[in-house]
Parts: structure tokens; sequence; C-alpha cells
């Protein structure tokens, strides 16, 4: 199959390094095999069932999703896929109990709300499901908050057909400084979580899956005692949020954003044709949206929507209408949700192209 040179593909248009790509994914998991960790890694970075497969291959034991439409992705590649979101609503339900037999669905959730509707659709379905009762360990968004609650979701779905219980799940989502900085808010994390871990086991109810981190933490899992899974999503990627907590070197960063620059009539900035729908607006306390790949000096210092002012007040390089960057977005899950399609390149060379079939919802229907 031949593709198209980097130089005619239309920009904004979203980059990925393989190269990088396969590095990443090898780094990680002799990382887990070092400790004795189980990887999941959350496709919700990449949203594209062929990376899935390269980390399936690289030794995940399976995904994690966020979305019914992700499932539905990656279960034609996953044979074990974890939906880390409580699903409310029959439609949503419907679509994850259509999940090919053959993959091993789990659940993670909060609520005997939740488990209700999960166990009534999965007795509809002839489906057995697996359960993991998500807990609150700093970060303030979803999680029960005590042990006993804990203790007693455990024990309704080990105790009924049609669900299984398998342990618990969290998400230290709000540790998000840099590597060296995070020792005592991991240390918080693991002993909220031996209080949980003792009291489901005194209660009999032991979980065998233990499941949490993230990219910021990962290459610190190992401390959190108790755990035994991981579950980070930016990891294959990374970008510039990865790069200044320290999760990763820039030179590790596989994506970007290629983009042209249109303009550079105002003195001291260029103006390229990238903005918040390719790139997304959000900030980092080193100021900017995002940098450009060969010259991390140069940052995204305003957006529009289909402009990005970059800053050329720390670089002599004097950028000409046409020329074409690299730009690493702050955060690139929300950055590739606005693609249609990555495009692998290995150097300056187009390998691969990957429609990003797990973005949107997909249900293929209007809610009128």
């Amino acid at each position: 199959m031949s593709f198209p040179s980097l130089n005619d593909i239309e920009t904004p248009a979203a980059l990925v390094d393989e190269d990088r790509l396969e590095r990443n994914l090898a780094k990680a998991a002799a990382y887990m095999r070092e400790h004795g960790l189980r990887w999941r890694p959350h496709t919700k970075t990449h949203k594209v069932p062929q990376v899935a497969a390269m980390q399936l291959d690289a030794g995940a034991v399976g995904v994690t999703v966020a979305t019914p439409r992700e499932a539905e992705v990656m279960g034609a590649v996953a044979d074990d896929v974890l939906l880390a979101y409580s699903p409310v609503g029959a439609s949503k339900l419907e679509r994850l109990m259509a999940l090919p037999q053959r993959v091993r669905l789990s659940v993670g959730l909060d609520s005997w709300t939740v488990m209700a509707g999960l166990l009534d659709a999965a007795r509809k379905a002839k489906r057995t499901v697996g359960v993991l009762v998500e807990l609150d360990l700093g970060m303030r968004r979803v999680g029960v908050q005590t042990p006993e609650k804990a203790v007693e979701l455990a024990r309704e779905a080990a105790r009924v057909e049609c669900l299984e219980y398998q342990g618990v799940m969290f998400y230290p989502g709000h540790i998000r400084m840099p590597l060296a900085e995070q020792g005592p808010a991991l240390a918080e994390v693991s002993n909220r979580l031996g209080t949980f871990l003792d009291a489901l086991g005194a209660a009999g109810l032991k979980p065998g899956i233990v499941s949490g981190g993230s990219t910021p933490t990962l290459w610190r899992s190992h401390e959190v005692v108790g755990m035994n899974e991981v579950r980070p999503g930016i990891t294959p990627f990374f970008d510039r949020a990865s790069a200044w907590m320290g999760a990763c070197d820039w030179e590790e960063v596989a994506y970007s954003v290629l983009a042209t620059v249109v303009s550079t009539e105002v003195p001291g900035q260029a103006v390229i044709d990238a903005g918040s729908k390719a790139l997304a607006k959000e900030e980092l306390p080193i100021g900017g949206y995002g940098a450009l790949l060969d010259r991390p000096e140069v940052v995204v210092h305003s957006l529009s929507e289909e402009h990005g002012l970059l800053d050329l007040s720390r670089t002599t390089w004097k950028p000409r209408v046409g020329e074409r960057v690299r730009v690493v977005p702050n955060h690139v899950c929300v950055s590739v949700n606005l693609q249609d399609e990555l495009w692998a390149v290995r150097g300056s060379e187009v390998v691969k192209h990957w429609g990003v079939e797990g973005r949107l919802r997909g249900q293929g229907r209007l809610l009128l």
C-alpha cells in the first residue's frame, strides 16, 4: 500500500512516530515485568484498535476503555476489556452486552444502583460480567468513600449470579506534579488503599485485582502497596504534560500535530493552522498550549478555533509562510479525540494510516 508523502498531507494532521511508539511500549512492558504488575492500558488516549493490538502484543493483559464505543472498537482485537466508567442507561448497557461472547467484560462501579442495572442487563443477555468496586483514594471524583461501603458492594457482587466480584480499582489522577515530588501523595494513596484492602480481606472478600495507576505516576507504581494492575493511558504517545512531569523525556514523545505557518505579519509571533480544534485548549503551570517538537522553546501561547499563535521571543528561528512544523499538545488524549485519522511515520516517511475508530459515541441514530 502506498501513502502520501508528509509534504502532501493536508494540515493540520496528527502524526505518530512509530519508532518512538514501539520503544515506549517496550519500556512500559519491561517495567511491568520487572515489578510483577499486570498492564492494562487505557485506550482512551489513542482510540485505535491497531495500537491496542500493539500493546497486547507487547504484553498487556487486556485493555481499559471509557465508553461503549471504545468497548466495541477494542473488542475487535482484545478478549479482555475493562470499562472503567459506570454504565448508566439502557442503551449503554445493551451495547456492552452485545459485545462478542469471547470478550471477558468487567466494569468499575461505586453504587448499588449501577450494579443493579448491570445485573439486570447481564441476566437478560445470559452473560457473566466482572465487577471492580471503585474506590476514591484522593481524586474526589467518583468511588466509594469508606471501606464499609466497599465491603457492602463487593459482597453483593459476589453473591449474585451473572456478576463476578474481581476486585477493586482507583485512579490517582489528582497526582499531577513532577515525578520527584510525588512521594508523599503516593504514600497517602498507599495508606488509604491499605485500609480498604484490610477491610475486604477481613470480610473474606480479598480482591484478586487491585487496579490503579496513571501515566504521571507510572514509573512509581510499584510504590503503591497492594496494587497489582496498572492502567496508564498516555504512555504510548506521551505529550507536553508528561514531559513536564518527568514521565518521559522530550525525545520519547511520539505524538505531534503537523501544522503549516500561515502568517508572520505580527512581530514576535507566527500563526499556524492548528488551533483549539486540533490541539485542544488545555493549560499547564508552565504556560501555553503546546510546543514545537524540534524547537521546544517555541510555545503555542494562544489558541483560537483554527489559529495557533507561536511565541518567537525565545528562538532565533525565522519561520516562513508555508513552512511546516510539528506541535506537541499539552494533553494528547483530547487532541487525538479531535482527529479523524492518525498518520504513522518513521523519520519523514509515512508508513501507516489509522482511523480513530473509538472517538465520538457511535450510537448510529439521533436522539429526538
